[in-house]
């Protein structure tokens, strides 16, 4: 399991190569984001098949994940966008502990190796605080989805957020985990 490898492997590890002398202040994940809009295919549709759209992404999102996505609403009007306040525009959810490495787990062993051209993980995906942002253009590289019954394919974005304030320290973290991230131009050439 992840969380057992990131516990007996991974903090001796970040603690000998960074020099931190107090378990508790290496590198970890706090939470995992699932996000997805869907405002502009939505407003296509009408009643019937709106509803039908969101218990698809419900449904999907439940099983990718296995907690059930809270709809976000706009919190205001825009009209160039012919938006109303209060519309549904998008899903969440937030994953902790133990759901949390085990979509992970999933994600970076079955998920990321199904989809289509992938080459790895992107460096500026992780941003400054040590985050690390992956974009998934469709959910049917998930095993869970039933790719038979798909009418309608949406991406989502997932969103890992760690709890380092470096950069340097959550990639070395990530690497150690097993995040495929593509390496650099001088890692190439070596």
């Amino acid at each position: 399991m992840l969380k057992e490898k990131y516990q007996k492997e991974i903090v001796p590890e970040l603690m000998k190569q960074f020099g931190y002398k107090n378990k508790m202040a290496v590198p970890r994940l706090e939470k995992v984001i699932i996000n997805t809009g869907f405002g502009k295919k939505i407003k296509d549709m009408s009643g019937q098949k709106e509803k039908k759209f969101l218990e698809l992404i419900q449904n999907d999102i439940a099983l990718i994940t296995g907690q059930k996505p809270v709809f976000t609403k706009s919190k205001k009007s825009i009209s160039g966008f012919n938006l109303r306040q209060g519309e549904t525009i998008g899903a969440k959810v937030t994953l902790r502990g133990r759901r949390m490495y085990d979509f992970l787990e999933r994600l970076i062993a079955i998920a990321l190796p199904r989809s289509r051209d992938f080459r790895g993980i992107s460096r500026q995906s992780v941003d400054q605080a040590g985050n690390l942002t992956i974009g998934i253009r469709e959910q049917l590289i998930f095993p869970e989805v039933d790719t038979e019954t798909i009418k309608n394919t949406f991406s989502f974005q997932v969103i890992i957020k760690t709890n380092t304030k470096q950069r340097k320290e959550a990639m070395t973290m990530f690497e150690m985990m097993g995040f495929p991230l593509k390496k650099t131009e001088k890692e190439n050439s070596q």
